[in-house]
């Protein structure tokens, strides 16, 4: 194992290497490989999602380059290296498993109190429990870790019903604002609305980027057999009657199968 790592990392030292290397990576730098980054973390994500698990180590070895990479630019501009980054993680995940790795430690039971316990470990050094999310989160996945953090010092909902009851409130307010035409309030509540849906996501354990992920795939495929059906029947239309669309809309569901 330690000699496949080292082979890698003498692989990327080479792609950067000033004089032999590769043109298009001696010009990149942290900002720009940041967004390849996000996008063979998502496409982990995507594997997974799939169970394609010839794919998954596929795109984990994408990840792990990622990883790689800059530790490279980090090493060059003497700031760390792919070593470094190993200890850390190493010794991070030591201390937040004291139930794991130190003697005389209680046992943890269940996965609920190792987590909560992981969470207090993490907010042990930090000025607010919102300190370590990543701004550049997409926004729904910030949301879903704002909550979170919120919950580990108890501000939270003690169970589903009073979010439910907030979701009735911010829908009034929704109506309000669009009654009173408030472009801004409309936005405000709108975002409310949404924070309050990821809320109600995590209280019952979704995962709401997941669940938004397979709304849009339902609709994707739904659609598509309304367009087939719509182009077959009305091939000199191109705008469709909404009663017309609806119809189709619920034999593409009988046609997949999906009741709702």
């Amino acid at each position: 194992m330690a000699t496949k790592i080292n082979d890698l990392l003498e692989l990327m030292a080479e792609l950067r290497n000033p004089e032999t290397g590769c043109p298009w990576d001696l010009q990149q730098d942290f900002t720009t490989i940041a967004p390849y980054t996000v996008e063979e973390a998502y496409e982990v994500a995507d594997a997974i999602a799939e169970q394609d698990w010839s794919q998954l180590q596929e795109e984990l070895g994408d990840l792990l380059f990622q990883v790689v990479f800059h530790a490279q630019l980090a090493s060059e501009k003497g700031l760390f290296d792919f070593a470094d980054v190993v200890s850390g993680i190493q010794k991070k995940m030591i201390e937040r498993h004291p139930h794991v790795f130190n003697e005389g430690t209680q046992a943890m039971t269940d996965a609920v109190s190792q987590t909560l316990a992981w969470e207090q470990q993490k907010n042990a050094d930090k000025e607010s429990v919102f300190d370590g999310i990543a701004k550049t989160f997409p926004e729904l996945l910030k949301a879903m870790k704002m909550h979170k953090a919120a919950a580990t010092i108890g501000f939270d909902w003690p169970d589903i019903k009073p979010v439910f009851a907030k979701l009735d409130e911010e829908k009034h307010e929704l109506l309000e604002a669009i009654e009173e035409q408030d472009l801004v309030g409309i936005e405000g509540e709108v975002g409310d609305l949404l924070m309050v849906c990821t809320s109600l996501a995590r209280h019952l354990n979704i995962d709401p980027e997941l669940a938004m992920r397979k709304a849009n795939q339902r609709f994707d495929a739904r659609f598509r057999i309304v367009e087939k059906l719509a182009k077959q029947e009305k091939p000199h239309e191109t705008v469709y009657d909404l009663d017309y669309l609806d119809s189709l809309w619920l034999r593409a569901k009988q046609q997949l199968g999906q009741a709702e």
